[in-house]
């Protein structure tokens, strides 16, 4: 009886699945998000830019014509971007999203494992690999599993903007109430916007010894630089998009670039949400003109929207409360909305990558 209601259930338009592959998609996804636990969240993103850039790279070889499409080349490359780099395996919202999760129940849980360079809360430390223990893998699985459900009926109801992105950030707010956190947080008397108790390492006072305000990137939140990077980005999200017609290209770059914040490089950047409205507002001006410089200008701007939604989302979401919410996700998931909207009101040519 249970199996034919799983039967069931799996055959309905939004989920499209019969039940033996269900299962094991749930497999997968729940070993997705564990991996993510098990490597550290941030790890895992680092894997999603490289798989990323090998399926796009395999685009790129696909032209038409070629010996390595006629070999099936072309299935191969969109295989590994769409199935593995955005699927189980490295998909933001399930491996990030599960280390995430992870993250925010260790901090709850295991708060004596912060290392001693860690000025934040330990469930905001999505640079740590939890390893082998097994109720923090757990807890990365069950969030996995959950972030592919999420998607898979983002996608099967057409809901018009990134569905990975909105899960990533979606999960990260769910497991706040779930671990005990306050899913805002409070901004005290100085206002959400204000970074400058951070300035002056003021404590929360509360005993903690956590600094009143903690800023997602403390190398990348004053509002010039911030809009500085996002000029650099969306030039080089749309040029890229112009020379190879990838819009993932860029933004599996940036993603495989965040290695070196990983491995502690100072001052380093994040630019994947940058990179990424560069190449998506390039598309879609790019719809409406056969002009590269205003699809160019298109792209600059785009990444300063990225740029400044990621700071803005940070201010609100991140630095007063005790997990990692991502920004870069949020941003993605707001200007894809935009674009979404504005696309379904006939507006915009076209969608950029959202396919509606």
């Amino acid at each position: 009886m249970a199996l034919e209601l799983l039967d069931a259930v799996m055959q309905v338009p939004v989920i499209g699945l019969e039940t033996e592959h269900f299962i094991v998609l749930v497999l997968a996804a729940a070993a997705g998000g564990a991996f993510g636990a098990a490597v550290g969240a941030l790890p895992s993103f680092v894997f999603t830019g490289f798989v990323v850039l090998l399926g796009e790279g395999l685009v790129a070889l696909a032209g038409e014509g070629t010996e390595f499409t006629e070999l099936g080349g072309a299935d191969l490359a969109s295989g590994v971007t769409g199935t593995i780099g955005f699927g189980p395996v490295t998909g933001p919202h399930v491996a990030f999203a599960g280390g995430v999760a992870a993250t925010a129940y260790a901090g709850r849980r295991y708060g004596e494992m912060e290392p001693p360079d860690w000025d934040y809360h330990f469930g905001k430390n999505i640079l740590y690999a939890f390893g082998t223990k097994p109720d923090i893998l757990a807890v990365g699985a069950v969030f996995g599993v959950l972030g592919m459900l999420l998607v898979r009926i983002g996608n099967g109801l057409a809901m018009p903007f990134d569905t990975i992105a909105f899960t990533v950030f979606f999960t990260a707010f769910l497991a706040r109430p779930a671990f005990g956190y306050p899913i805002v947080g409070s901004a005290g008397g100085s206002g959400y916007f204000d970074m400058t108790p951070f300035e002056r390492e003021e404590e929360r006072g509360d005993g903690s010894g956590r600094l009143a305000v903690e800023p997602w990137l403390p190398q990348q939140y004053k509002w010039s630089g911030v809009t500085a990077i996002g000029l650099v980005g969306g030039a080089l999200g749309g040029w890229t998009w112009i020379m190879t017609g990838s819009i993932f290209m860029a933004y599996g770059i940036s993603a495989a670039s965040l290695l070196f914040l990983n491995l502690g490089v100072e001052k380093f950047p994040v630019t994947h949400h940058i990179t990424l409205g560069g190449s998506t507002f390039a598309v879609v001006a790019a719809g409406a003109t056969g002009s590269e410089l205003v699809v160019m200008l298109a792209a600059i701007a785009g990444g300063v929207v990225g740029a400044l939604l990621g700071e803005i989302t940070q201010r609100l979401f991140y630095a007063h409360s005790g997990t990692h919410v991502d920004p870069p996700a949020m941003s993605i998931f707001i200007y894809t909305l935009a674009i979404g909207v504005l696309y379904l009101a006939g507006l915009l040519p076209n969608s950029g990558y959202l396919g509606l």
